[in-house]
């Protein structure tokens, strides 16, 4: 399982890299990881229309796309589609930061997990 990772370097310049979760235990229902560390849950309504310059995220946090997707473009350049489903850990909190787009003309539901 990939997890899309958002952060910045030492220059301001936020990047994207992949993390790969560990499996550990295996239980009658499946393989689980390790518990992380997590301090809420905050649930979000994105309108269609959203299309949001340079930001640097609010928190560390773990983004979970429900039913959308969106579109994220680092400082680098690099743009990725995250899509419904899977889960961006953003940690860029300094620097330029980042762009995010809605795509597809949907509204999408997606969980916050903060992790600071």
């Amino acid at each position: 399982m990939r997890i899309h990772n958002l952060y910045v370097d030492d220059k301001g310049i936020s990047h994207f890299r992949d993390i790969e979760v560990e499996w550990g235990e295996s239980t009658p229902s499946g393989q689980v990881s390790k518990r992380l560390p997590a301090t809420g849950i905050i649930f979000r309504k994105v309108q269609p229309t959203y299309d949001l310059d340079w930001h640097p995220a609010p928190r560390r946090q773990y983004i979970i796309n429900l039913d959308a997707g969106v579109e994220i473009t680092a400082g680098d350049g690099e743009a990725r589609v995250i899509g419904a489903g899977e889960v961006i850990l953003v940690e860029d909190v300094t620097g330029q930061g980042h762009k995010s787009k809605a795509i597809a003309g949907k509204i999408r539901h997606c969980i916050f997990v903060p992790i600071d």
